[in-house]
């Protein structure tokens, strides 16, 4: 699909493509330099940016509730995150371009052994504030209470040092917390399955809207996703098959 000049003026209406990059997700975006990033995301914004014909400028946040925010503010123009029906309110979703766990951590020896153990009374769970398991888990849990680490990197610190009794999160970043401190075990399975997707403000139409979505089925189909995983290291999560 060639773009157009109101394509363009959609996606950029400060003559660059702003991407909000959150770096909170390893899968996504890892920091490169004080003010860079690199990852699958920042692969697909370029990618994105070449076939509009424009620059593209990094907007780095160290969380997905930051990240979301200045989408959904119009401080950038497009961003990755998980998909969510509240986020939905403001931005225009695409499907999903990568999908991973959600898991929960405990201590050795903790009672809580299986994911019906956690919903309970007296239970309580550390979650990166305004991360897409945040917002599960607060619609989802009925009986546990939700303490909030600032940023999803900093949950199994946070849960430790708060003496919670479970921590949640990207199984990826969980299982290198495990790995990097001992004493702590992932409980088996997913408690979610989070649909990474792309996203663009509303008010940018849905002409815009469109063109992203068939993007990023293209994206996928090609195997640029798969490729763009692989060649920054990721594992564990999934492409899922192209729409049409």
């Amino acid at each position: 699909m060639q773009p157009t000049e109101a394509l363009r003026a959609a996606f950029t209406p400060k003559q660059v493509l702003r991407a909000s990059i959150n770096v909170g997700n390893p899968i996504l975006a890892s920091r490169d330099g004080p003010h860079g990033a690199r990852g699958v995301s920042v692969d697909l914004a370029r990618e994105l940016a070449r076939r509009l014909g424009v620059e593209l400028e990094l907007v780095v946040f160290p969380s997905a509730g930051e990240s979301v925010e200045a989408v959904a503010a119009e401080q950038a123009d497009i961003g990755f995150f998980a998909i969510d029906p509240k986020r939905g309110e403001l931005i225009s979703f695409t499907d999903a371009y990568v999908v991973i766990e959600g898991a929960y951590l405990v201590r050795d020896g903790s009672p809580i052994a299986a994911h019906a153990d956690v919903d309970r009374p007296g239970v309580r769970v550390t979650v990166g504030k305004g991360s897409a398991y945040d917002l599960y888990l607060s619609r989802s849990l009925q009986q546990a209470s939700i303490e909030r680490a600032a940023t999803s990197p900093a949950v199994v610190d946070v849960f430790l040092e708060s003496g919670a009794d479970v921590a949640a999160g990207v199984r990826q970043q969980l299982e290198a917390d495990a790995a990097r401190l001992g004493g702590v075990h992932l409980l088996p399975g997913h408690f979610m399955l989070i649909r990474q997707a792309m996203g663009v403000p509303k008010s940018r139409g849905e002409a815009a809207a469109d063109y992203l979505r068939a993007f990023v089925e293209e994206m996928k189909a090609s195997g640029f996703v798969q490729e763009a995983l692989a060649r920054h290291g990721i594992t564990g999560a999934a492409v899922p098959r192209a729409e049409g």
